[in-house]
């Protein structure tokens, strides 16, 4: 069964409560072939999963549609929205907001003043006149039925599939002011001494377009970071063609294999490979790392980094949906859809939240109006009740926190799976550390070499490079790298033999030399106690050891050592510092692990652990109880990496997309280590804020709309008995405090 994933932009949404019923759409039978849905209030988006690789989109759209909301529908070709076509629905039902809100502001501005000081003077002398009232209706039914229609559409939708959302509390507020003061004025015999309440009915609805309008602005400011990223690909490429001539095409047009010319400062249009040319290039939009990169010939680039002074032609390897930073942008759209653990407290309140509000409601109104006996000021309550309650805040405490990390950790060269991964990771308190390409460069180094008997230093290097030139084994290509950095010169090796597993032999300068190891290179024998001593002396201290001979003569043994990464040794004492503890697995001997492990500043160590093995490692820490994360390559650590409450991959370029971890840490760069830990503290913490923030409100101010505080004089009039208009800005109030926290993990600096 060949299964695909689709976003689809929703537009519409409010609390919730929304995002339940739009789940409920596409999963409840009506979509053929779908197996999941997951929707995010935050990011206005669903994530749809089917069991075919064509699914039927028209059906999602209708049933989306049916449901009261608008799905925008990608291409047939494509698995997501393309950016101009999701843009341009959006900007349209922005303008649409835009219009209703305008209505609304402009005709619940003179009737909040006509209705609101009617007895302090000049109105005090109209408002008796029998059109008074009939002026304050014509102000308010346009913002009524005109700004409060979306009110009334989303309320009519889900009375329709037998739930409710904040629409309906909205709605039942609004209408409950409005009909009142329309039977007061239609029916004024029964009225009484009662006014009319149409001020109250518009300012319920305009105060919360206004909250929803400002709080989508602030919502679209989670998801700048990510729109930023997307904005850095030029929309032009120099191409070079083959008789030398410069042409200027769109950067869509470019195809794998064509040459690029890139001047200094400016962002390459593609990924690709260096031809010609050196330059030092600014990587930081990819990996958060401020410092260039040098690139020369065979160095790969990436779309969207800058070339710094150098002129680069690059050959195209990836463009358009293929580039590393279109891998980035898909990523984290991908985790910012999804919903973290700590959700569901939110989603399973907000399912029962509304039809208890309105049960709270109505016995709010029977109590007052049987405890007083006044049918107005039941009312009034019951409104400010209904008001006060909209699920908003509830809704979107977790999802924005999650939009505002993905995009920051998008910025920072962090990214996140998933909102769980996001979750598991700031519960950390155990951090395993591969070593080769983790913890070190994966790249030996000569550092160090012996001279046996009376051979001098620099002639042994000089026969030990010439003859390893003839191999591209890594620790050939270290010696060959050591000696022409100790500026050592070499000629080529002659009758070249390479054995496996063994070494290399060749004849340089008349003299037949072998390199490899030390029971080959001394012809099968015994190389001695004293040289078997040294040679373990330098594979404790430095790791791997090459013997050299010449004519048959022991020469020299080379010591070759795994560089450690230049940030390891800082980065982990700022991990430890957040109560992490550190633990070094390697296949490597103990004294070789050990002697990495004390330059970092590690003091567990597990050393010749096989790869099959470090899963178990990981398994023996979670049988502690400890929260657990494996930091690795993600090639040959891929087990640990699963086994692990979070796996980290050191991802470096072309492959960030891989799915070897829940976290990427892009370019491979430790200390991204460092900041994933702490945005995903932060994150957690803002979660919880939000969430406290949220329920507060409600178990607050409830209480205060349904008037239990009406006896307490010392408290402020307004407290006491809590207007609906003070409810209806509080309510949008409450939404946009939650939406502000948010938006803080997009300044978290580090």
């Amino acid at each position: 069964m060949a299964e695909r994933d689709v976003e689809i932009p929703i537009l519409g949404m409010h609390c919730a409560n929304c995002v339940a019923h739009v789940e409920k759409a596409l999963t409840g039978g009506k979509v053929p072939g779908v197996l999941a849905a997951s929707v995010n209030l935050a990011s206005e988006s669903a994530r749809v999963r089917f069991d075919s690789a064509r699914p039927d989109l028209e059906a999602l759209a209708a049933a989306v549609e049916e449901a009261g909301y608008q799905a925008v529908l990608p291409r047939a070709d494509e698995s997501g929205v393309d950016g101009d076509t999701e843009q341009a629905a959006r900007e349209a039902e922005r303008r649409a907001r835009r219009r209703e809100l305008a209505v609304g502001l402009a005709f619940t501005a003179p009737l909040f003043l006509l209705g609101m000081f009617r007895d302090m003077p000049p109105l005090s002398a109209m408002s008796g006149a029998p059109w008074y009232d009939w002026l304050l209706l014509l102000l308010a039914t346009p913002v009524q039925f005109y700004t409060g229609a979306l009110f009334y559409r989303g309320a009519w939708h889900a009375l329709a599939d037998r739930t409710s959302n904040m629409d309906v509390l909205v709605a039942l507020g609004a209408s409950a002011a409005y009909f009142y003061s329309l039977a007061v004025l239609l029916l004024p015999a029964h009225a009484g001494a009662h006014g009319v309440y149409f001020e109250t009915s518009a300012m319920i609805i305009t105060l919360i377009s206004l909250g929803k309008y400002l709080e989508a602005g602030a919502r679209g400011r989670a998801s700048l970071a990510i729109r930023a990223l997307m904005d850095l690909t030029p929309r032009e490429a120099a191409v070079l063609e083959a008789d030398g001539t410069e042409r200027k095409v769109p950067a869509g047009s470019v195809t794998p294999g064509m040459l690029i010319l890139v001047r200094p400062g400016e962002r390459f249009p593609v990924d690709g490979t260096v031809e010609h040319g050196e330059s030092a290039v600014n990587e930081s939009m990819l990996t958060g790392e401020p410092l260039p990169v040098d690139k020369n010939p065979g160095s790969i680039v990436f779309g969207g980094t800058v070339n710094g002074q150098g002129l680069l032609t690059v050959r195209a390897t990836g463009v358009g949906e293929s580039t590393a930073l279109a891998q980035i942008v898909r990523l984290v759209r991908q985790a910012q859809a999804g919903k973290a653990p700590i959700q569901r407290l939110a989603d399973r309140v907000a399912a029962v939240f509304v039809p208890a509000i309105i049960v709270i409601a109505l016995l709010t109104f029977a109590l007052w109006w049987s405890i007083g006996g006044q049918f107005v000021p039941a009312m009034v309550r019951l409104v400010a009740v209904l008001v006060i309650a909209c699920p908003c805040a509830l809704g979107l405490a977790t999802p924005v926190a999650v939009m505002a990390a993905g995009g920051r950790g998008a910025n920072i060269g962090v990214l996140f799976k998933d909102p769980a991964s996001l979750e598991r990771a700031a519960r950390l308190d155990t951090l395993i550390f591969d070593k080769t390409g983790t913890l070190t460069r994966g790249e030996p180094v000569l550092a160090e070499w012996q001279t046996l008997g009376s051979f001098e230093p620099e002639r042994v290097l000089r026969f030990a490079a010439a003859v390893e030139s003839g191999s591209e084994h890594p620790l050939a290509r270290a010696i060959v790298r050591g000696a022409r950095e100790r500026n050592i010169a070499f000629n080529r090796p002659e009758k070249f033999v390479s054995v496996s597993g063994q070494g290399v032999e060749a004849l340089c300068e008349g003299t037949r030399v072998r390199a490899g190891k030390l029971e080959w290179v001394f012809g099968g024998g015994a190389p001695g106690r004293d040289i078997e001593s040294l040679a373990a002396k330098l594979s404790d201290r430095e790791g791997t050891v090459v013997a050299l001979s010449l004519d048959g003569a022991p020469a020299a043994l080379f010591a070759l050592s795994d560089q450690i990464k230049e940030n390891a040794g800082p980065t982990l004492d700022r991990i430890r510092a957040l109560g992490i503890h550190t633990v070094l697995v390697t296949g490597d001997s103990r004294p070789a692990a050990r002697a990495v492990a004390t330059a970092v500043g590690i003091e567990a160590v597990e050393a010749s652990v096989l790869p099959e093995r470090k899963a178990e490692v990981v398994a023996s820490f979670q049988a502690r109880g400890r929260v657990t994360g494996f930091v690795g390559d993600g090639i040959n650590d891929a087990p640990a990496l699963a086994k692990a409450d979070v796996g980290i991959a050191m991802g470096t370029g072309t492959d960030v997309a891989l799915e070897a971890g829940d976290v990427t840490l892009v370019g491979g760069e430790l200390a991204g280590l460092w900041r994933a830990v702490v945005l995903a503290r932060a994150t957690l913490k803002v979660i919880r804020q939000n969430l406290f923030w949220a329920f507060f409100y409600n178990l607050a101010l409830i209480p205060a709309a349904a008037g239990a505080l009406h006896w307490m004089a010392w408290l402020p009039a307004f407290l006491r008995d809590l207007h609906p208009m003070l409810a209806a800005a509080a309510m949008a109030a409450s939404s946009l405090t939650v939406v502000g926290n948010s938006l803080r993990l997009s300044r978290l600096r580090f």
